[in-house]
């Protein structure tokens, strides 16, 4: 484990195995860790990049603000402090939507990605669920609910409301995620799109026009499933088909 000073904050970065660089970018208010309940074991062949995106887990955020295209920056830094010029990727809801400006900006940098949960823009629905994410939701957590929180993101309170606000403030974005056919067709690398057909946030229409946008795309609707349909039971078959994708 490590930490870089990148971008005017610390980022927390799990490195480890040898082999092909393999990028994974957790969710929204997740953690790298997170991967361990999709790979247990790291898989071999790989050398895994797992960090905590900025704000998130062990990482800070002095400045207080977040946006997708400002943490594909980060992600891009770390990868450049790293000596890596060009990885594999997984990314999970706010992971795939950071490798989405990833491989529309420098599309060199990803030879294969799997985007799981992701959408080119937010539709309204989920604008009225991120504007929720307010102190007062917060403070109405449980005391079992907010000890998990603060279990994952050990920065304290400051980090929470910090979290919560950057949420809310999606639902007031329109220039971050705005990608658009032509903006996604400069993707170069092979991408599969992961999709529940019950994704709560994200309608599959959204999923459909990336695979329609994206030039060397592939979609996988997972039936019956959520937002996020790579843990518990989908997690085995999910890492099966990932890393296949990747391989080629």
């Amino acid at each position: 484990m490590t930490t870089l000073s990148i971008n005017g904050f610390e980022m927390h970065c799990d490195v480890r195995g040898e082999g092909t660089p393999l990028l994974l970018l957790h969710g929204g208010l997740g953690i790298g860790e997170d991967w361990r309940l999709i790979f247990p074991a790291d898989p071999p062949g790989w050398r895994l990049i797992v960090p905590d995106l900025r704000g998130h887990g062990r990482s800070t955020n002095p400045a207080g603000a977040f946006t997708f295209r400002q943490c594909a920056l980060d992600v891009l830094a770390l990868l450049d402090a790293l000596g890596v010029s060009a990885v594999k990727a997984i990314g999970l809801s706010m992971g795939a939507k950071t490798l989405l400006h990833v491989a529309t900006s420098q599309p060199d940098r990803i030879g294969a990605q799997v985007l799981v949960s992701a959408t080119p823009y937010f539709p309204a629905a989920v604008r009225t669920a991120m504007a929720q994410f307010t102190d007062v939701a917060l403070d109405a957590l449980s005391v079992r609910e907010r000890e998990a929180l603060a279990a994952r993101h050990v920065h304290g309170d400051a980090q929470l409301r910090q979290l919560y606000a950057m949420t809310r403030g999606f639902a007031t974005s329109y220039d971050d995620m705005a990608f658009t056919p032509p903006s996604l067709g400069r993707i170069t690398g092979r991408t599969l799109i992961v999709h529940g057909d019950r994704d709560p946030l994200y309608p599959i229409d959204m999923a459909v026009e990336l695979f329609q946008s994206i030039p060397a795309s592939s979609l996988w609707v997972v039936p019956g499933a959520g937002h996020g349909p790579v843990f518990g039971a989908h997690a085995a078959p999910f890492a099966a088909a990932a890393l296949a994708h990747l391989v080629g």
